[in-house]
């Protein structure tokens, strides 16, 4: 079978020799008009006027639209229709669009941007956390929570009790390729939109609300983005409405794309977290109660804050079983760009405030932080084989399930992993040998610390709204053998389209050069869901082998008539079709199949099975299953600098029965490496006047390849998962980011090598956090 096996990503000779064809590269009609948006000086206030007659008479400018210019809805939120495309008076924030600019060239757009003469009456923005609590700038009105158990008493009669808050900083996704987007309009008013976009379906959407037309008359392609890690789930919205009511407006093609400053100043980022946390556990630092208060500050526009609020909340147990707990959640309006997806969408700060609490407990006891992590876990699976069957323990079902293995929101943790894979991941990484010479080291080292910790991950995979949770796929097959596939996915770098061509090649037989997978299109598979909640394979995967099956069975049945054997006996194996003792290539078989008339054409479809949530109640069965990993990270801190380095990391994870070791090894390095980033050096920084001072790759570090750890071990976990997913394999796309904790924890591990008391290090750990959090512990502050 073609599924398994490690190989290359379909693109990839494109990729390195830079015949890979993105939004910008795109050969345009003549006569392409190019876009760009002027944008609000101020965080918050009212626009009093707005001369745009330089940008008018400025060289190479076609038309300058407002929002008065809009033929119909003004608006491109992915929820409550909130954000609209242009300022129609009030400003948000810096950065927000206010005008947009028509011209022929796309320097010429930009130059004419900056002449744009606007006077605002403003207002004193609402910027940090302390003033929307003050402000009472609540999405949803004001907090939500979920509790289980009586908390407050669990704290009280716990034997020992600690307290305390993490901050963690946003993130710049910072895709290589930034926000695209190319609009043609046709006739009869249709309109074809290539979009640099995870949700091409979205996009049809807006656009057909902008021109006040159906969704038919509308068609998205995207054949590849340049990295997404969820900025271009709703972000892309913006750009493609912009270029379609100007093609519509001047019947030319419009093109649009940002600069790095403008992308990073217009467009939204990961949602910054502050938690605050008690916690009440025995001497072994086992948990009797924790309380959590999460808020996040959601920026201007809601966007996607609640989902992702949601899941930071889903995720406040991680690994770990919590008896009694409450989770209050904040999700704050603020004069900043509208937070969206990020790639763990809110699961990765949930997980660190748990994280920080394990951390926290093992530093007051004085324990192994991995010995405390241990006793918490959820109970290990029982064993069971591929097929068996999930069950929900909801608060009517008693008995359901084992007494340590239900989350807060209900749902019975039935394929827990972590005991055997920690076992496993310390003893390859030979981690308390490295503990213990770590100890060592900072005994006889006054200057250079090192730290080591290992995290684990559980991470439930689905969408949380659930009818997202759904697919389609349009297979052909041609006379010749060849096969085309297209599916309702996004190809962003991650090697999905390879996957879904191994599974249609596994279902037919052939080898995957067989199949060729072209460019999503909203015309062949309708009402995508985004390639989002790394669910791509999951959900497209299935859909692609439902339509594959079907030709499959189609052609068997003809064969099996002819050949007068039963459609069961025919096999379809190395290119070859085999029955009643006949045998015959795969391209035979099909065109035996056309001559007869037998469709060779098959939509498929899925939808995930056994999902229920009520959100509002914070209990239900959100995910299908979970993925798990762990990681073990060394790292050294100068105590005089702050500066650090990751020396080693070690992972061990769970992929399932893995459709594609190789993509999915290197989606794990590129997971880990990215939440390492966000944990320890991707700062963002907003001056008082709320304007983003971190816009450029000069003033924002990501990491490099220099940042990687010289020593870097990556394992999967060679399991198939119990739940009946594709092939019984695992998501891989968003998991591994969360084996970054890691990174920080180690360091929080060599800061209290440096004096008494809990470090209580935020995130990112700069080097001046670092250094400041060493002073701290050394009485110096």
């Amino acid at each position: 079978m073609s599924v398994t096996k490690p190989l290359p990503h379909d693109s990839a000779p494109l990729h390195v020799t830079g015949q890979a064809r993105y939004v910008d590269d795109i050969p345009v009609p003549a006569g392409t008009l190019h876009l760009c948006f002027g944008l609000s000086a101020v965080a918050a206030g009212r626009i009093t006027s707005m001369d745009l007659s330089a940008v008018r008479a400025a060289p190479g400018v076609v038309a300058v639209l407002t929002a008065e210019d809009l033929p119909f809805a003004n608006d491109v939120s992915p929820s409550i229709h909130d954000e609209p495309l242009l300022s129609d008076g009030p400003v948000h924030y810096v950065g927000q669009p206010v005008f947009a600019v028509v011209a022929d060239s796309h320097q010429a757009a930009r130059r004419a941007a900056k002449l744009g003469r606007i006077a605002y009456d403003e207002d004193r923005p609402v910027l940090t956390v302390e003033e929307a609590l003050a402000a009472n700038s609540y999405f949803e009105g004001g907090p939500i929570t979920w509790s289980r158990g009586d908390v407050e008493a669990a704290l009280a009669t716990a034997p020992h009790r600690i307290e305390g808050r993490i901050e963690m900083g946003g993130q710049e996704h910072f895709y290589l390729e930034g926000q695209a987007a190319l609009a043609l309009p046709g006739e009869d008013g249709d309109m074809l939109v290539h979009s640099s976009t995870q949700h091409p379906t979205e996009i049809q959407h807006k656009v057909a609300e902008a021109l006040g037309v159906p969704m038919h008359k509308v068609r998205i392609e995207t054949r590849r983005m340049g990295g997404g890690f969820g900025g271009k789930e709703s972000q892309g919205n913006a750009l493609a409405v912009a270029c379609a009511v100007a093609a519509r407006a001047t019947g030319r093609a419009c093109k649009m794309r940002y600069d790095r400053d403008d992308d990073m100043v217009i467009t939204g980022k990961r949602h910054d977290f502050r938690i605050d946390y008690r916690a009440g556990f025995d001497g072994d630092g086992r948990l009797t109660g924790v309380a959590f208060t999460q808020m996040t500050r959601g920026g201007w526009a809601q966007d996607l804050t609640l989902p992702v609020a949601d899941r930071a909340m889903l995720h406040a147990d991680n690994a770990y079983f919590l008896p009694a707990v409450r989770i209050e959640s904040h999700r704050l309006r603020t004069n900043t760009q509208s937070a969206t997806a990020f790639r763990g969408f809110g699961g990765p700060q949930g997980m660190v405030g748990i994280e920080r609490v394990m951390d926290h407990i093992a530093h007051e006891l004085g324990r192994d932080p991995l010995e405390v992590r241990r006793v918490n876990y959820y109970d290990a699976a029982e064993p069971r084989g591929p097929g068996s069957g999930h069950r929900y323990a909801g608060p009517h079902s008693p008995g359901a399930a084992r007494a340590r293995n239900v989350t807060p929101y209900g749902m019975e943790v039935d394929d827990f992993l972590l005991h055997e894979m920690t076992d496993a991941l310390a003893k390859r990484a030979d981690y308390a040998a490295r503990r213990q010479a770590v100890r060592d080291w900072n005994a006889a080292n006054p200057v250079l610390k090192r730290g080591i910790a290992l995290t684990p991950v559980k991470f439930g995979i689905s969408f949380t709204l659930t009818h997202l949770n759904q697919a389609g796929a349009l297979v052909h097959v041609y006379q010749d053998g060849s096969i085309h596939l297209n599916h309702g996915g996004t190809e962003m770098g991650q090697g999905l389209n390879q996957k879904v061509a191994q599974v249609a090649a596994s279902a037919f037989g052939v080898p995957v050069e067989t199949v060729r997978i072209t460019a999503t299109d909203t015309a062949k598979v309708p009402n995508t869901s985004a390639t989002a909640a790394s669910s791509g394979s999951d959900l497209n995967g299935m859909a692609a082998l439902a339509a594959c099956e079907t030709i499959r069975d189609r052609i068997a049945a003809h064969l099996a008539e002819t050949h007068q054997a039963s459609p069961g006996t025919v096999r379809f194996v190395d290119g070859r079709v085999q029955v009643g003792g006949a045998d015959m290539s795969f391209a035979e078989a099909v065109q035996s199949a056309y001559f007869a008339r037998v469709s060779l054409s098959a939509t498929g479809f899925y939808k995930t099975p056994d999902l229920s949530w009520d959100r509002t109640r914070g209990q239900g069965r959100p995910f299908f299953y979970f993925a798990h990993g762990a990681a073990v990270t060394e790292v050294a801190v100068d105590t005089l600098t702050g500066e650090n380095r990751i020396l080693r990391t070690d992972i061990l994870h769970d992929a399932g029965a893995s459709l594609n070791p190789a993509l999915d090894i290197g989606q794990i390095e590129g997971g880990y490496v990215q939440g390492a980033g966000w944990l320890t050096m991707e700062e963002l920084v907003w001056d008082d006047k709320g304007r983003l001072r971190t816009h450029a790759p000069s003033t924002y570090k990501i990491p490099a390849a220099s940042d990687t750890p010289p020593v870097f071990n990556v394992g999967l976990w060679d399991q198939p998962n119990p739940a009946a997913t594709i092939y019984r394999s695992k998501a891989v796309g968003e998991p591994p980011f969360m084996l970054g904790i890691s990174a920080l924890m180690a360091l929080s591990d060599a800061v209290a090598a440096c004096g008494a008391g809990y470090p209580a290090l935020d995130a990112p750990a700069t080097p001046e956090r670092v250094l400041h959090a060493i002073r701290r512990l050394r009485g110096e502050l």
